[in-house]
């Protein structure tokens, strides 16, 4: 896995394609008549562009009903508060794998999920995120448990000028730099 250091030069030019633009089309009206949200999910030198679901009915839906999910295309769940959490396959039709991802941005579990499966697999851990993949795509980029997933939001509400500088500062954490 490349070094985090070597990996600042995408960081930031991630950070600059990132929306500016604070308090316009951010209300929840308005991003429901919207594109969906994404984020990057960045693990060394690999990284996946992932919808972002936020809402409770959006980590209800999750990839239901998809023919396909994309290579390097995914979902990340964003839960509001680190607890135990659980996923599952009702009516997904694609083989997924699902990243557990702490409040430390670190992956602390990898699930496969198999296509119609309404068994519910949970965290071993409160974590914060799920991020699901195409079935193969985390051990393809040599992704495992203990690795540091940098997690940078492209629009939405994640697109604010604040939420670009907390983006900042957390890789500026991960990179260790004060």
């Amino acid at each position: 896995m490349t070094s985090p250091i070597r990996m600042l030069p995408v960081l930031l030019a991630l950070l600059s394609c990132a929306s500016p633009s604070g308090g316009a089309g951010n209300s929840a009206t308005d991003r429901s008549s919207r594109e969906p949200e994404h984020a990057w999910v960045i693990f060394g030198g690999d990284s996946i562009r992932a919808e972002v679901a936020r809402t409770e009915s959006d980590r209800e839906r999750g990839l239901m009903f998809r023919e396909a999910v994309p290579d390097g295309t995914g979902m990340l769940f964003v839960f509001p508060e680190p607890e135990i959490q659980g996923v599952w396959m009702r009516d997904t039709y694609v083989a997924l794998d699902a990243a557990f991802i702490d409040d430390a941005f670190t992956v602390s579990g990898i699930e496969p999920l198999e296509p119609g499966d309404a068994t519910v697999k949970y965290s071993e851990s409160p974590i914060l995120f799920v991020l699901e993949t195409p079935r193969g795509w985390l051990a393809e980029h040599g992704v495992m448990v203990g690795d540091t997933a940098m997690i940078v939001f492209e629009d939405g509400d994640g697109g604010g000028p604040g939420a670009l500088m907390l983006q900042r500062s957390r890789i500026a954490k991960i990179l260790g730099e004060r």
